[in-house]
């Protein structure tokens, strides 16, 4: 996988006190190593499926999310498509009354609108510093009240190399025709072993897991407007079992799913709570 160094940010200093924002084109498959930035960020791209690894979660976004990062959260990048990024970065007041943890929340039309406006109007040589001072803090106030998206993937620490190296190998290549056996066998353990590994260390079982991984790049392939036919043989399924599947554990079928529609907790603010 290509990588890049984390991307050379504007100048974000006390000056200006409304935000910055930062535009960029990164093409599929590029990945960005772990970094952190001293504002927060509204890591959002306005076409293109972003991986995004934060800790011990991995986070899909598709256009119709982005991921609140508040200041100092460490966080890593792998584009899934080509993705034309659109972020902005925020401290002070206009943060205050946001979350002190990472989320992933809903888009909707004012904010996308909100966010390409910025970004275009910041990049003209005279700019709207009255217009621009009053749009980062519109964008802020309605990031408090955006619905929250919950589909994340648990990931494993580092204390074990073999889980790692298979989660890693599932991520890679989701597909049911590789069985639990053949991860086991390429990374040097027993099924035994890597059954309670994975129950100990994510909370869940293989198959279980594998499935959010499956669940969360159909997701976004969808997003994209690929068939569901191409989705499910990617995934080694027959696409009436792919269906069986995702009806099961998202409650609609893949045919009927529309990504700017809530999975998860929609409604729930990404307002801190008082004692944060």
């Amino acid at each position: 996988m290509p990588k890049a160094a984390p991307p050379e940010l504007p100048e974000l200093d006390g000056e200006h006190g409304r935000g910055r924002s930062l535009v960029r084109h990164y093409p599929r498959g590029l990945g960005i190593d772990p970094h952190a930035h001293d504002w927060a960020q509204v890591l959002y791209a306005i076409s293109g499926v972003m991986w995004v690894e934060v800790g011990r979660e991995a986070l899909i976004v598709p256009p119709q999310r982005a991921v609140w990062l508040p200041p100092g959260t460490v966080h890593s990048i792998h584009m899934m498509s080509a993705v034309e990024m659109r972020n902005l970065y925020l401290h002070g007041q206009n943060v205050q009354h946001l979350s002190k943890h990472t989320d992933v929340f809903e888009i909707n039309s004012l904010l996308r609108a909100l966010i390409t406006t910025i970004a275009e109007r910041e990049r003209e040589r005279e700019r709207d510093e009255a217009y621009l001072k009053a749009a980062y803090h519109l964008a802020a106030l309605e990031l408090g009240h955006a619905s929250r998206y919950s589909l994340r993937i648990p990931l494993p620490d580092e204390s074990d190399r073999r889980l790692g190296t298979l989660c890693r190998a599932v991520i890679d290549n989701p597909s049911v025709d590789v069985s639990f056996e053949q991860h086991a066998a390429s990374v040097g353990a027993s099924v035994r072993t890597l059954s309670r590994l994975f129950t100990r260390e994510l909370g869940l079982g293989f198959a279980e897991w594998r499935r959010q991984v499956q669940l969360a790049i159909a997701v976004s392939r969808l997003a994209e407007d690929q068939p569901v036919s191409s989705v499910a043989r990617a995934l080694g399924y027959l696409p009436s079992s792919f269906s069986d599947m995702f009806r099961r554990e998202l409650g609609v079928p893949p045919s009927e799913f529309r990504p700017d529609k809530t999975l998860g907790d929609a409604g729930a603010p990404m307002l801190a709570p008082a004692d944060s």
